[in-house]
């Protein structure tokens, strides 16, 4: 199995750990981020490396700054 980028893992465990301190599902999350819930999940698992668009649209959906999530 490959290994997870670092940056991916820190940046997924961000998320997770913001989205859930708010109280948020998976699902709510990726409603307001526009996006499929199984996306949201890739992103916590650090198996998707996406890109700066989808980043803003997470830091949107959870009311936060970008800077927040790195």
């Amino acid at each position: 199995m490959k290994e997870k980028e670092p940056i991916l893992k820190i940046f997924g465990d961000k998320v997770r750990s913001i989205r859930m301190q708010k109280g948020m599902s998976q699902e709510q999350l990726a409603a307001l981020a526009n996006m499929h819930r199984t996306y949201i999940g890739m992103i916590e698992r650090a198996e998707k490396n996406i890109t700066l668009i989808n980043i803003e649209k997470i830091a949107k959906a959870l009311e936060i700054n970008i800077k927040e999530l790195i």
